[in-house]
């Protein structure tokens, strides 16, 4: 795992709680790298002042992760809760068609947690916006009792005519998906199984661990799909292919047919189900933690797709079914048709 410790260290001076809020700031500000000249007041002030990108409009989504639901410190280190907060909020940008720009970051620590921790968890945040280009231009730090929480509210911009939303579909567009589902599901699990990973020499589902510990989050080929109009629709899957597939087709008051063979399962995932006594497919459908792009694309959009297909630098695009103007969500298996298995659900699950 990349540097950082969650453990308080021998010397007290070294706590969030012993440093206070202002020094706190401070060390962020300090780690921070010089804004761009469309962020006019950055951090340190009551709010952030940004100049909006001429032509475009704001796209803004947020995410909370709270330690013991969404992350725990045996297996998650202070640079990969960094990185993960701030693709989660990329991932959603992605669905939407927008170029991200800039994340206002709400701090929530226990007091003794260690500073270098935080140090950590800043970098590990700052190194994913400097890959997209988003400025960190602000935000919150409090004390908290209990336990540690993150919250990011991310900012980007579209052209009016290129937002993609979860209610564009109509029946008859075929549905695509990047990369592969299962991987975020099968990391977690083995990870609670040992917090210490897998052998190195299992590097199948070490990909899987690592796919849980730092999603890349499919920011360029939202891009693509919203400049290039080739997508009519678009979810994040972010809590599972069967719940993006939910999401979309209620959105879009259309059904679909899903050809279970043709969904792309990580390798380590289905290894991982297998030896578990475990459907992958079932496992693959219903487990979060992927952030990869279901899109729904019109047949007279394919050649402007298959030319976004070209640009996605490695990162493959599999076609698991298409839209029906029947409002059923239907998995077809080599047994039979069956129900879409349950997503995860943030109130009914641990």
């Amino acid at each position: 795992m990349k540097p950082g410790r969650w453990t308080t260290p021998a010397n007290p001076s070294d706590t969030v709680g012993d440093l206070g809020e202002a020094a706190l700031i401070e060390r962020i500000r300090q780690r921070v790298p010089t804004a761009p000249d469309w962020v006019l007041v950055g951090i340190g002030d009551d709010a952030a002042v940004v100049e909006p990108q001429r032509g475009t409009l704001d796209v803004l989504t947020t995410d909370t992760l709270v330690e013991g639901v969404h992350f725990d410190h045996a297996f998650v280190s202070p640079w990969d809760l960094g990185h993960k907060t701030l693709a989660v909020n990329l991932s959603d940008l992605a669905a939407m068609g927008a170029a991200p720009r800039v994340a206002l970051l709400s701090l929530v620590l226990p007091a003794t947690m260690a500073a270098p921790a935080l140090d950590a968890l800043i970098d590990g945040m700052l190194a994913l916006a400097d890959q997209h280009g988003v400025a960190l231009v602000g935000g919150n730090i409090t004390r908290s009792t209990g336990p540690l929480m993150l919250g990011v509210t991310a900012v980007g911009s579209v052209r009016r005519r290129r937002v993609l939303t979860r209610a564009g579909g109509h029946p008859g567009d075929e549905l695509w998906v990047t990369g592969a589902v299962g991987a975020g599901a099968a990391g977690l699990a083995c990870l609670q199984r040992d917090p210490s990973g897998p052998a190195a020499s299992d590097r199948d589902l070490a990909a899987c661990v690592a796919q849980y510990r730092h999603p890349e989050p499919r920011v360029r080929i939202g891009m693509l799909l919203g400049r290039n109009k080739a997508a009519r629709a678009a979810v994040d899957l972010s809590d599972g292919l069967a719940d993006g597939l939910r999401q979309l087709t209620s959105s879009s008051g259309v059904g679909a047919t899903v050809d279970g063979s043709a969904v792309p399962i990580a390798a380590g995932a289905r290894q991982w189900f297998e030896a578990q006594g475990l459907d992958p497919l079932e496992g693959a459908l219903a487990g979060g933690d992927d952030y990869e792009l279901l899109v729904a694309v019109p047949r007279a959009h394919r050649r402007r797709f298959a030319a976004i297909r070209k640009l996605t630098r490695g990162v493959p695009f599999t076609r698991i079914g298409e839209l029906t103007k029947a409002p059923e969500v239907v998995l077809r298996t080599t047994s039979g048709d069956r129900p879409l298995p349950a997503g995860y659900e943030h109130f009914t699950q641990a």
